[in-house]
């Protein structure tokens, strides 16, 4: 059985549509990084999963039963980004609040340990800074010992250290507990390191799927980097042949290309004073780039092509 199951499910809002016939399934056991722009429908396809929205058409299952079931409910946990908690009420206090709803919670200690709040258990809430209350929220989001546990942003607010701290622990979790973890991040290194599994999002649908190495290798791209005069005329570089993307920053540029032996043999026989020049392969964020647009474009094409047979 699937932890989570999407069959041809939409979500509509007036003339907007957020979630287009998306369909997917989602093991049991495994970490699941759901990427996209902003507006790909992440958010939205988190709360179909939750049953806090309901799709207009098609059906979300959580391990094969309706997410709105008691029964579901207590198996399963979510950390979203706008969360209000009462700011008089005390970490420990919340956090034996959030377990009673549980028939089966875990020790108000081991989630504090959890959450790396044991030092901070009588402090009330409107006392926490930014990541003490992510943090806190990550603790009451385990407090029914959930088998599926849904992450909004989690790091949102949290410094270098806690978001190292952070992923170290749920990597731990999922390992050793055999846990189910779907998470939307904008960190794509979080993604990177952390997830079994990337489902890009874009305009609502679905445009990849596979490992962050599988994504990283379908998209071909390398990158270039090196260092030009900055007076260096950048029509003359973006016309440099399978060149994707060129970023500047002073004197120093960042290529991606789809084929960087001719990309680099046009730039150095180029009229270009180019040194320090390196060559690597691109990571998840330049695959998300390249695979973004490549959607965009083609989108952008069959609209044109719709258009002319109008």
């Amino acid at each position: 059985m699937d932890a989570v199951t999407f069959q041809h499910v939409s979500k509509s809002y007036r003339t907007t549509t957020a979630v287009a016939n998306l369909s997917l399934n989602i093991k049991q056991e495994t970490v699941v990084a759901l990427l996209g722009p902003n507006g790909a429908g992440k958010t939205t396809a988190l709360s179909m999963t939750l049953g806090l929205t309901q799709p207009t058409s098609g059906t979300v299952t959580l391990l094969g039963q309706n997410p709105n079931q008691p029964r579901t409910r207590q198996r399963i946990g979510a950390m979203l980004q706008e969360v209000t908690m009462p700011d008089k009420t005390s970490v420990t206090e919340l956090v034996n609040l959030f377990r009673s709803y549980y028939e089966h919670s875990v020790n108000t200690n081991t989630l504090l340990e959890l959450a790396q709040l044991t030092n901070l258990e009588g402090r009330p809430v409107r006392k926490l800074s930014g990541g003490q209350q992510r943090r806190l929220q990550f603790a009451l989001a385990m407090a029914g010992d959930p088998r599926i546990l849904f992450l909004d942003e989690p790091t949102a607010g949290m410094d270098i250290t806690s978001r190292q701290g952070f992923w170290k622990t749920l990597r731990r979790f999922s390992e050793t507990e055999g846990k189910t973890i779907v998470f939307s991040t904008h960190h794509l290194d979080e993604a990177d390191a952390a997830a079994d599994r990337v489902l890009l999002l874009q305009n609502g649908r679905l445009i990849a799927d596979g490992s962050p190495a599988e994504l990283k290798t379908a998209t071909g791209l390398r990158l270039i980097t090196g260092s030009l005069d900055p007076k260096t005329n950048r029509t003359d570089l973006l016309a440099l042949p399978h060149l994707a993307s060129l970023e500047w920053q002073g004197d120093r540029f960042t290529m991606r290309s789809t084929n960087s032996d001719e990309t680099l043999r046009s730039l150095i026989q180029g009229d270009f004073s180019v040194r320090d020049i390196e060559v690597r392969g691109g990571g998840l964020e330049d695959a998300f780039v390249a695979l973004t647009m490549q959607n965009q474009q083609a989108q952008q094409t069959q609209q044109a092509q719709e258009a002319d047979i109008r």
